[in-house]
């Protein structure tokens, strides 16, 4: 009786700590997953910059907790949109910079970076603080922001012609990221699109004011009358050859 009595107590004994063995072994797989989790996440909204990171700190963990800390100090700054007209006044601001490029390079491209952190100014990057305006450039706009890092050291006086003209193309990448601007949209179109914008804005404040509002009724009747023009000039030159065949066919 003592010796089965003592093989229940083993064997109760191992089915528990084989239980304990599987909850650990979950609980460690679990953390292992969650941690790989938000490294992806990290790597997904950091680009590049994660891996640098990691390389200068030696340590991907280490990377982790730095980068999670960013967000939180990012996330705290208000970042926020261009207003429409400040979207057209830099559309004009760059294109102006770019013409300079042709005559003047290296000025041009030392334009462009002012450009750029007059632009991080009134979205609300903190532009007295350097290291705090990169670390919200990391986060916001990781792929441009590469680029625009790889150019910092960039001494315009002494570089090329090559160099300037890379620069100028990286600046414009983080340009357009910053202001919400298309490069594959034309300028001219771009600009108006935006004026087009803040004006149906206005027009949105504005309410029915009557003005406004008859304003839009001519414009319907004008367009109106210019769409029944429209389908009234095939059905005239359908008469018109009509005319003319009768004509042709009448004895002389």
């Amino acid at each position: 009786m003592r010796f089965r009595h003592l093989t229940e107590v083993i064997m109760s004994t191992g089915a528990v700590i084989g239980i304990v063995i599987v909850v650990i072994v979950l609980v460690a797989a679990a953390v292992v997953a969650s941690i790989e989790l938000r490294r992806a996440r990290l790597r997904r909204q950091f680009g590049p910059e994660y891996d640098r990171l990691a390389k200068q700190l030696g340590s991907k963990n280490k990377a982790d907790a730095e980068l999670t800390a960013r967000q939180r100090r990012v996330g705290a700054l208000g970042i926020h949109e261009l207003t429409p007209e400040q979207q057209a006044s830099y559309s004009g601001d760059w294109a102006a910079v770019q013409e300079r490029f042709v005559d003047t390079p290296a000025e041009a491209v030392a334009a462009a970076n002012a450009l750029i952190w007059s632009v991080m100014r009134d979205r609300g990057y903190p532009t007295d603080d350097r290291d705090a305006s990169m670390e919200a450039l990391s986060f916001h706009h990781t792929g441009s922001f590469e680029g625009y890092r790889q150019t910092m050291g960039l001494r315009t006086e002494a570089a090329t012609t090559e160099q300037l003209r890379e620069a100028m193309i990286r600046y414009r990448a983080l340009f357009g990221d910053l202001t919400g601007l298309r490069e594959d949209q034309p300028k001219q179109d771009r600009v108006a699109e935006i004026r087009d914008r803040g004006a149906g804005a206005n027009a949105t404040v504005s309410g029915t004011n009557p003005a406004v509002s008859g304003n839009r009724g001519r414009a319907a009747e004008n367009d109106q009358v210019a769409a029944e023009n429209r389908d009234a000039a095939p059905r005239n030159g359908e008469l018109a050859a009509e005319e003319t065949n009768r004509t042709a066919d009448t004895p002389r």
